[in-house]
C-alpha cells in the first residue's frame, strides 16, 4: 500500500493499514518544512518544547526510505513505527510514484488536500500500474464522479489490451471526501436524538443512543455499542476516561446483562420517508422564500381591503345600473385606473360610483409602489447573508464554514435543525451555502467578545466548533462554557492525548453538562482504509473515542457469511449482518448465499477479518 498525503489524515491512514490490517505502506509525504498542517495539536497549544518535539517526532518523524538516496529504513522505521518507509517529496511527480513502488503496489491513496494535485497524480499512476486500486481525496462531489468514470475507463481499456481478465476488477477507483465521510457524524452528534445516519441503495441506518430495558433494546433492534460505564450520560470520553471501556456489537447475554447501561442502539432499518418530515428540510434547502414572506402583513391586510373595496363597487354597479355583473366588473376597473370613460348624461348613482372607484384607484398607487419595494428588499436579503433572528433559541451554533463546516451545515438543514454559523473569513467557501440555504451568519472572529453572543449563544441547544484551528475550537467551547454553563458542546480536535485532557477537564468543572470530541481525521481514516482494501465502507458511526464501520460486502467467496444464515453470520465484537441489500426484510433464518449482498456492522479488526 502507497499512501500520499500532506496533512495528519496520511498519517491516521498509514497507521490504520498498518496496525490494523497488517499492511505493507510506504509513505510519501512532503519535507518537513515543506509540510502544510503537521498531524499535532501540539502547534496550537503552550505546551513545553520537549513535549511538543517529543509529539512531532512520533506523528510524523524524520523521513526517509532505503534505497531512495533518503536516510536508512532502520532509522525511518525507528522513527515512524506505522510505515514500511517514507519518503520525502516536495512534488508528486512520476520518478517519485515509481520510487515508492506503485508500479509493484496493489493499492494507492492520494490524500493531499489539494484536489489538483491528486487528480494529477492519479492520472500518473493509472498509466503506471493498469491492476492498481485507487483512492482519491476531493472535495469537489461533481468532479469526483467523472475522474471515476475516466480511471475506471482507462483501466477497462489497459485489461483488454493486456488480455487479463482480472485486471478491470482489481483497479477500481474510489474518491471519498473526508468532509463528507465525517460530517454526518459531526451532526449527529451536535443534535440530541437525532442519531448517527449511514445511507446506501436507498437504505436508511438510524443509530441512536438510549438506556438498556431489562429485556434489550426492544424488539427487532439490534445493540450495536455498550458505552462506557463511566459516561452514563452518553458523552464520548476518550478511551480510558470512563470506568468501563465501551463494547461493540455484543451478544444478546451481554445485553440482558447490561440493563440500565447506556447503548447506541440501531433503530430501524428502511427506505427513508418522504412524509411530513420530509417536506419541510425539502422547503428549507431550496432558498427560494415562500410568497407570504415577500410582503408585510400590514400591506398584505391593505391589499386585501382593497380589494374589497373594488368587489363592493362593481357590485354596487350592477345593483344601481342593472347592466351584466362582468361588465359592471369591467366599468369598475375603468374607473379605478382612471381610464377615460367619464359617466356624463348618467344617473347620479352612476357618477357617484365613479368618482368613489377614482379615488380608491389614487390609494392603489401608493400600496402597489409599496408591493413592489418590499419584494425587491425581500431577494435582495434572500441574496445576503443573514442576520440571527431575534428570539431564536433551540438553535445550533457552527464555528467554521471551512471544508468540514460546510458539508456539517448541509447535513443538519437535510435534518432540518435551526443553525447560526459563525465565521472569520469573509470570503470562506461555506458563505455561498449558508446565503443560498437562508442560514443566519455572524461575521467575526469567535475569540472575541460579543460575537457568540451576537449567534445567541445564550438560548442555543448546542456549539458544534470545526475550525481548523484546535486552539479557536477550545477557546470558543471555554468562553461559551462561561455563558451557558449547561451548554452541550462539540469539539474538532486531532491529537487523542489532548482530547482526552480536555474532555477530563471539561467533565470535571461542568459535570452536568455534555461534552464531546471529533477528529475529522479519526472518523474518515476507516472509509479511506476499507476503499484501499477494496471494500465499500458505507460510513462509521464514533462510539466515544473507537469507530463502528459499515460496509457492503458481498457474501460469495467469504466462508464466515456464505452458507450461513443470518443469525449464525453474528460474532460478538466483530461484525453483525444488518441487512440483505434488495430485500425488504432480513430474516434472521435467511441463509446467505453467493449473489447476495449484505450490509454489515463491524469493528476495524472485524472487518479486517472478513477480508
Amino acid at each position: 500500500m502507497v499512501v500520499c498525503g500532506d496533512d495528519g489524515l496520511a498519517h491516521r491512514l498509514a497507521a490504520e493499514l498498518r496496525g490494523v490490517y497488517g499492511e505493507q505502506v510506504t509513505l510519501v509525504v512532503p519535507p518537513n518544512e515543506r509540510t502544510v498542517r503537521p498531524p499535532v495539536v501540539g502547534r496550537a497549544r503552550s505546551a513545553s518544547a520537549a513535549l511538543f518535539d517529543r509529539v512531532v517526532s512520533a506523528a510524523v518523524g524524520t523521513v526517509g526510505r532505503s534505497g531512495t538516496g533518503g536516510q536508512p529504513a532502520g532509522a525511518a522505521a525507528g522513527q515512524h513505527p506505522d510505515v514500511e518507509g517514507v519518503l520525502e517529496a516536495a512534488e508528486l511527480t512520476e520518478a517519485v510514484l515509481a520510487e515508492a513502488g506503485v508500479a509493484r503496489a496493489a493499492a494507492l491513496a492520494l490524500v493531499y488536500d489539494d484536489d489538483e494535485t491528486n487528480i494529477r497524480a492519479a492520472l500518473t499512476a493509472r498509466r503506471l500500474n493498469p491492476r492498481l486500486r485507487l483512492v482519491l481525496r476531493l472535495y469537489n462531489r461533481r468532479l469526483g464522479q467523472h475522474i471515476e468514470e475516466l480511471l475506471d475507463q482507462a483501466a477497462a481499456l489497459a485489461a483488454g489490451d493486456d488480455g487479463g481478465p482480472g485486471t478491470a476488477a482489481e483497479a477500481s477507483t474510489t474518491v471519498l471526501s473526508d468532509a463528507d465521510t465525517a460530517a454526518p457524524a459531526l451532526a449527529a452528534t451536535a443534535v440530541a436524538g437525532t442519531g448517527r445516519v449511514v445511507q446506501t441503495e436507498g437504505l436508511l441506518l438510524r443509530a441512536v443512543e438510549r438506556p438498556l430495558s431489562g429485556d434489550g433494546p426492544g424488539t427487532g433492534l439490534y445493540t450495536l455499542a455498550l458505552l462506557s460505564g463511566g459516561d452514563p450520560a452518553g458523552t464520548d470520553a476518550p478511551d480510558g476516561a470512563g470506568e468501563q471501556q465501551p463494547r461493540l456489537l455484543p451478544d444478546d447475554e451481554e445485553v440482558r446483562q447490561a440493563a440500565g447501561r447506556q447503548a447506541v442502539v440501531l433503530e430501524h432499518v428502511s427506505a427513508p420517508a418522504g412524509g411530513e418530515s420530509a417536506a419541510p428540510a425539502r422547503r428549507a434547502m431550496t432558498g427560494v422564500p415562500p410568497l407570504g414572506s415577500l410582503f408585510s402583513r400590514r400591506l398584505r391586510w391593505s391589499l386585501a381591503v382593497l380589494a374589497g373595496c373594488v368587489v363592493g363597487l362593481a357590485v354596487a354597479l350592477w345593483l344601481v345600473t342593472g347592466i351584466h355583473p362582468l361588465r359592471a366588473f369591467y366599468i369598475t376597473l375603468l374607473d379605478l385606473f382612471a381610464i377615460d370613460d367619464p359617466a356624463l348624461r348618467q344617473p347620479l348613482g352612476r357618477q357617484l360610483l365613479q368618482l368613489l372607484s377614482a379615488l380608491v384607484g389614487l390609494l392603489l398607487l401608493p400600496l402597489l409602489l409599496a408591493a413592489a419595494l418590499e419584494a425587491f428588499g425581500t431577494f435582495r436579503t434572500a441574496s445576503a447573508l443573514r442576520k440571527p433572528p431575534r428570539g431564536l433559541s433551540g438553535h445550533v451554533v457552527l464555528l467554521g464554514l471551512g471544508k468540514i463546516g460546510t458539508r456539517v451545515l448541509t447535513r443538519l438543514r437535510e435534518l432540518n435543525i435551526p443553525v447560526v454559523c459563525v465565521e472569520s473569513d469573509p470570503e470562506a467557501r461555506g458563505l455561498a451555502t449558508a446565503r443560498r440555504l437562508r442560514v443566519p451568519v455572524v461575521l467575526g472572529d469567535v475569540t472575541q467578545e460579543g460575537v457568540l453572543e451576537a449567534a445567541q449563544i445564550q438560548r442555543a441547544q448546542a456549539l458544534l466548533a470545526v475550525t481548523s484551528s484546535d486552539t479557536t475550537n477550545l477557546e470558543a467551547v471555554l468562553y461559551a462554557r462561561t455563558v451557558r454553563p449547561d451548554l452541550r458542546v462539540v469539539l474538532r480536535l486531532y491529537d487523542d492525548d489532548f482530547a482526552t485532557a480536555v474532555y477530563r477537564t471539561l467533565r470535571t468543572a461542568y459535570p452536568q453538562a455534555l461534552t464531546r470530541s471529533r477528529s475529522v481525521t479519526h472518523l474518515a481514516a476507516p472509509a479511506f482504509a476499507g476503499a484501499m482494501l477494496g471494500r465499500q465502507v458505507l460510513g462509521a458511526v464514533a462510539v466515544e473515542r473507537r469507530v463502528l464501520l459499515f460496509a457492503a460486502v458481498d457474501v460469495d467467496g467469504h466462508p464466515q457469511l456464505e452458507g450461513r444464515t443470518v443469525r449464525e453470520a453474528f460474532r460478538a465484537g466483530s461484525w453483525r449482518v444488518l441487512a440483505l441489500l434488495g430485500r425488504a426484510d432480513t430474516s434472521s433464518s435467511h441463509v446467505l448465499g453467493k449473489g447476495d449482498r449484505v450490509v454489515v456492522a463491524a469493528t476495524r479488526r472485524g472487518l479486517a477479518e472478513l477480508r
